[in-house]
């Protein structure tokens, strides 16, 4: 990681925000040792670009004075290891009661996302319920991409996956996702490319089931 020298002035004012909390203009200016002028412009940027938001706080004496603190935007430019720690655990859990009890974790994983999302499928033509799924994939995190082809069959691709690091050491999780996408669209579907086998994204290609 940079040494805080090497940091630009917009680094250092998140990792100021980040270990210090919410600060005003002034007080930056005395941290950085740079211009008042040059700290506003600063967090103009920053405020436009989503990464920070002010609020006024009211002093003990004199008028309220604007502070800046980090938004959830900036949140996530801080190295976050979810998947180490839930790697960890999982490898206890295997260790103790064997894979078996992993898999039974994404099983009732499954089961539940398919109880919330279910509803949201209801009354609805395969041609909906992909655009649906596709959705709350987008909405999750999977950066995704529908395509219709000419045989009438859905092409859709998942460019990122949140849970990779996990699901590259328990398959069974992509299991799952592909045993949830047929459940929820009552659809045929065949995984293609997956990013836990060292494709470069994940496909799923889906067809009207035969009757």
């Amino acid at each position: 990681m940079n040494t805080k020298k090497d940091l630009s002035t917009r680094e250092r004012i998140l990792h100021l925000m980040k270990t210090a909390g919410p600060l005003s203009a002034k007080e930056l200016t005395t941290e950085l040792q740079i211009t008042e002028m040059a700290v506003r412009r600063h967090l103009g940027t920053m405020e436009r670009d989503g990464l920070i938001e002010s609020k006024m706080v009211r002093q003990t004496a004199g008028r309220p004075t604007a502070v800046y603190g980090l938004t959830e935007l900036a949140e996530g430019l801080f190295p976050k290891r979810y998947h180490s720690l839930t790697l960890d655990l999982l490898d206890e859990l295997a260790e103790e009661g064997g894979e078996v009890m992993v898999d039974r974790l994404f099983d009732r994983r499954k089961e539940k996302l398919s109880r919330r999302y279910m509803a949201e499928m209801q009354g609805k033509s395969l041609t909906e319920k992909v655009r649906t799924l596709s959705e709350i994939q987008n909405d999750n995190g999977y950066m995704t991409e529908l395509q219709e082809t000419d045989g009438g069959e859905y092409v859709l691709m998942e460019h990122n996956c949140p849970i990779s690091q996990i699901a590259n050491r328990y398959n069974h999780a992509c299991d799952c996702e592909l045993k949830l996408f047929e459940s929820l669209l009552d659809a045929d579907v065949d995984r293609t490319e997956c990013l836990a086998q060292q494709g470069r994204k994940c496909v799923y290609v889906i067809r009207q089931r035969e009757r």
